[in-house]
Formats: C-alpha cells, sequence, structure tokens
C-alpha cells in the first residue's frame, strides 16, 4: 500500500518516502508552472433552475457544478482556496485562478465529497457553503460524519459502498431537502412537481486520510446522481491497477508483454449501475506510475474507466490546478487524445477536457 505522504496534497512524513527520495537523488521532475497554462474564464451559471439539458461547469482539478434538467443543482469536491493544505501558508498553491467564488453559485442543493484528502475536502469551503447554502444537504463516504458533526454541519448524508439515498426538494424550493431511506418509488410524501435525485456512493481505487496518522480511517467513493432521467458519475479520485516497479523510460505498462490485473470495481459499477450519460473522470496527478498508480489514474486508465463503467460521454478532472506530481501540467489532456486513439474513441466529443470555468450541455429526452 503507497505510504501516506505519497500524495502531495497531504502532509510529509519525511524523506523516507519513495516520492521524497526520488528528490534527494535527482530523478524528479518539477513542472513548468510558467503561464500560459490551462486557460481561465468567468463561468456562466443559469440564474433559473431551468435548462433543458444537463449542464456541467468545471471549477478546478475535482470540482464540477452540474445543473440537471430537473431542477437539481449538485457541487462535487469544492476547494475554494488557494491551497490544498491544512496550512494557509504551506502546501500545493494553485498555478491557474479560481475561475468564482462560492458566492456567485446561485443554487446549491448537494454537496458531494469523494474522500477526506485536502484536495478534496475543505474546511474554510463546506463552513462557506453552509454559510450561502443553509439547506444544502452533503454526502460523503462512511466515516466522514464525525468531522462534519465537528465543523457543526447537520444537513449531511454519510454512505458506504454501494448504498444510495433519495433527496426530494418541493416544488417551491424553499424548504429543507429531505433525505430518504426509501427508494424513489415508495416515497409517499414526494408531490408532483418536487425534484427528487438518487444519490449513490460506489466504490473506487484510493485512500484518505488528514493526517499522516489517521490513513484510511475514512473510506473513499466514487458517486452516482441520477434526477429526471439524466445519470452521472463521478469518479473522484481513484487509481486502475497497480504497477509495482519502476518500467524503464519510455516504456507503457499497457504494452503487451505486461499484464499488471485491474480494479474490477468499475466493471461492476457500470454493470450495476450503468450506463451513465456523463462521466467526470480523473486524468491527472499519476508520474510517476510506480509510486502513483494505486491512487491515481493516468489517461489510458481514464479511458479503460471510461469504458468499464458504461459512460456514453465523459469530461475529464483532477488536473490543471496544483501541481500534485511530476507530469508537466499539460501533457494530461495530450495523453488522453493518445489513449482515445488507442481504443478507437473519436478524439473530440466523446471524453473531453474543457477550460477552467466552462460549460458543457449534453441535451436529450428526459425519461419517466
Amino acid at each position: 500500500m503507497v505510504p501516506i505522504d505519497d500524495d502531495p496534497s497531504q502532509p510529509s512524513l519525511g524523506p523516507c518516502s519513495p516520492r521524497n527520495r526520488r528528490a534527494l537523488t535527482g530523478k524528479s521532475n518539477s513542472p513548468d508552472t510558467s503561464p500560459p497554462t490551462v486557460p481561465v474564464r468567468k463561468p456562466s451559471f443559469l440564474s433559473s433552475r431551468q435548462t433543458p439539458a444537463l449542464r456541467a461547469t468545471w471549477l478546478g482539478h475535482a470540482c464540477y457544478y452540474v445543473e440537471f434538467p430537473t431542477g437539481l443543482r449538485v457541487l462535487f469536491d469544492p476547494v475554494f482556496t488557494d491551497r490544498c493544505s491544512p496550512f494557509s501558508f504551506l502546501g500545493p498553491k494553485r498555478y491557474t485562478e479560481m475561475p468564482c467564488r462560492i458566492k456567485d453559485i446561485p443554487f446549491i442543493d448537494a454537496v458531494i465529497i469523494s474522500h477526506s484528502h485536502y484536495d478534496h475536502l475543505s474546511h474554510p469551503t463546506i463552513l462557506e457553503i453552509q454559510k450561502l447554502h443553509p439547506n444544502a444537504h452533503f454526502f460523503a463516504p462512511l466515516g466522514n460524519k464525525q468531522w462534519f458533526d465537528k465543523c457543526g454541519v447537520r444537513n449531511m448524508t454519510e454512505l458506504d459502498w454501494w448504498q444510495s439515498r433519495t433527496l426530494t426538494l418541493s416544488e417551491r424550493f424553499q424548504d429543507q431537502q429531505k433525505v430518504h431511506e426509501e427508494p424513489a418509488d415508495n416515497l409517499s410524501s414526494t408531490k408532483a412537481g418536487d425534484i427528487v435525485a438518487e444519490i449513490g456512493c460506489l466504490p473506487c481505487q484510493h485512500t484518505s486520510a488528514r493526517t499522516p496518522f489517521d490513513k484510511a480511517h475514512t473510506l473513499w467513493g466514487s458517486w452516482s446522481v441520477e434526477s429526471g432521467g439524466k445519470k452521472l458519475w463521478f469518479g473522484g479520485d481513484t487509481g486502475y491497477r497497480t504497477i509495482p516497479y519502476e518500467l524503464p523510460p519510455g516504456e507503457n505498462d499497457y504494452d503487451e508483454k505486461y499484464n499488471f490485473p485491474s480494479c474490477p470495481a468499475f466493471k461492476q459499477i457500470g454493470e450495476l449501475r450503468g450506463p451513465f450519460d456523463l462521466g467526470l473522470i480523473p486524468i491527472g496527478a499519476y508520474d510517476p506510475r510506480f509510486i502513483m498508480s494505486p491512487m491515481h489514474a493516468n489517461p489510458y486508465d481514464s479511458v479503460n474507466i471510461f469504458k468499464d463503467t458504461r459512460c456514453k460521454r465523459a469530461l475529464g478532472i483532477h488536473w490543471g490546478t496544483w501541481v500534485l506530481t511530476e507530469e508537466e501540467v499539460l501533457k494530461p489532456p495530450r495523453v488522453l487524445k493518445k489513449a482515445l486513439a488507442w481504443k478507437q474513441i473519436p478524439e473530440e466529443g466523446v471524453f473531453d477536457v474543457c477550460d477552467i470555468g466552462e460549460s458543457r450541455e449534453y441535451p436529450g429526452p428526459q425519461t419517466p
């Protein structure tokens, strides 16, 4: 299992880790973050809850704001701070600007957290969301409720893998949201005009920690959200396979002479919960592979995850914001195109990347 300080958003345990040993021996690469890097634009959020399409806006790293045709508004892994760190003065610092502030987001009904690492769960961000959107309901994997309780957040549900809950919003969008234990088709209190969403926690290959002493004390997960016949899968942060040793320079671990096993959970997700209209799939923070592969997918992994989970379309996440690993900051989208060609998938229009702050729409008829 990979030591915690090989996730660079976590507190370091010192020079004994593989990552720090590479730095001490001069093998590591320091990516160039001088501008221009990833374009940042001011996002355009819908001013009402009316939209004919599933609409997704990238707000940097793993954070996406998704507007469902039913009116549901979901925010994934929000981190609205300069650093992804327990400290305001230390740790990975943004090399791209935040495209907006929380106060610029008109509606937040649900906030979904994939796991407890600092680049996905931000204490000041959670507190600000709670202040500005007091009815928002927070979802996180098993074991995270105690952290939210300490923050004073009461509208919170923790779930184990394969568990789901139904979130109901009243037609007037003024009452506090309700989270039900029962399946949506058994909800006698649901009224015509209510927004109903099914939110589920699903597996992924990762870990969790807030300190050097609580690794894997809480669960990590991917998530599904379904509302009005539109279904989305959020990968959060995940590996796909494990490369157990350093390969020679230039070697691709997907070469036929290697036979590294992959995590079976993604095919299970596709078979049991798919297909999905849209997947938000990590593509960055993957080098060096023999250190990062158990926790972070590279674009070749990402394309396999896309196929395994049966996503119809996808957008790349987990890149373009903080330097967490050694690949150059603009490399993930370039490698993604090669990985798509490898699987004979068009380079554009299926699994895309976009500018920070950009919105993509996925229209289509709603189904009952």
